[in-house]
């Protein structure tokens, strides 16, 4: 989780939402890093578990990713939580639960749908305070620089 929150303070030095994401394999080598690039790269699908899952087919030369396991410092969305079904991953891991949008239990329960030919293990609340202290920080950087009337958030 620790590469994952050097990867959300990446995000934040180039304005995006600091979240941030690795994955793994059974023996803990990074496969692929991500970190969320929406802005910058004019792309709603590049949340960083989007990046980081994409970058690890690429390496494994794979879609499926059976045994791989994501660390995410913000719980998934409902976009991501369906990429890691799709994908086959085994483990995920997160920090910070995110009750207005997560689909791992925060607000929706997507990896825990029974319906699914695959289910993930997820365990959240890794890490929890650092991740969720640097996405209270962005924010309230974020207000502070709306109130002083910036024109570039970063």
């Amino acid at each position: 989780m620790t590469v994952a929150l050097a990867q959300a303070r990446l995000a934040w030095d180039l304005g995006e939402v600091p979240v941030g994401a690795v994955v793994t394999d059974g023996q803990g080598r990074i496969l692929g890093v991500g970190c969320n690039r929406v802005i910058s790269s004019h792309d709603p699908s590049a949340h960083a578990e989007m990046v980081a899952l994409r970058a690890a087919g690429r390496l494994v030369h794979n879609y499926r990713l059976p045994g791989l396991s994501l660390y995410v410092t913000l719980e998934p969305c409902l976009m991501c939580t369906g990429l890691m079904v799709h994908s086959r991953i085994e483990y995920l891991y997160y920090g910070a639960s995110d009750p207005k949008t997560g689909a791992c239990g925060g607000c929706f329960a997507l990896a825990d749908d029974p319906r699914h030919n695959h289910h993930l293990k997820v365990q959240g609340g890794v890490l929890a305070e650092q991740c969720s202290a640097l996405l209270r920080a962005f924010f309230k950087y974020r207000r502070e620089q709306q109130r002083q009337g910036a024109t570039s958030l970063v």
